[in-house]
């Protein structure tokens, strides 16, 4: 198995809608092996596959904070027939309907919250006067 995962990151996403679709592969991986397996396993006819020698990032872990090395590895671009597409990568709602009723529902917490956190500067305010009315 020469293909390991679909990829699925904003940028990818932006891809496949134009018809690219990312894959993480294994490092010895050729792209005609990767276009057979894509086919048989979504359904799909492949154009073209374009591959990226990625380079594994540098981690910090434990206490002392060493570094760790993440291994290589290798990213398979997948073009497909015009009109195909691969359900892995379809996104449920359109991103223009969701970010308006997102947006809808972000001012009206942000409006709950700035009731809330003016009710508590004021309580906090009181508080503090008090405070120094007796130290006087």
């Amino acid at each position: 198995m020469d293909v390991k995962r679909p990829i699925i990151t904003e940028k990818s996403l932006n891809l496949a809608s134009r018809g690219w679709y990312t894959f993480a592969v294994a490092k010895h991986a050729r792209k005609e092996h990767i276009a057979q397996e894509v086919e048989a396993k979504y359904h799909v006819d492949v154009l073209s596959v374009r591959t990226v020698p990625m380079h594994g990032k540098v981690r910090r872990t434990g206490k002392k904070m060493t570094p760790t090395h993440r291994p290589d590895w290798k990213k398979a671009l997948v073009q497909l027939k015009a009109g195909q597409k691969i359900d892995a990568f379809e996104v449920s709602t359109s991103p223009s309907a969701e970010a308006s009723g997102d947006k809808q529902e972000l001012v009206q917490k942000s409006e709950e919250v700035k009731k809330i956190t003016s009710k508590k500067t004021t309580k906090r305010k009181t508080i503090k006067s008090d405070e120094s009315k007796k130290a006087r």
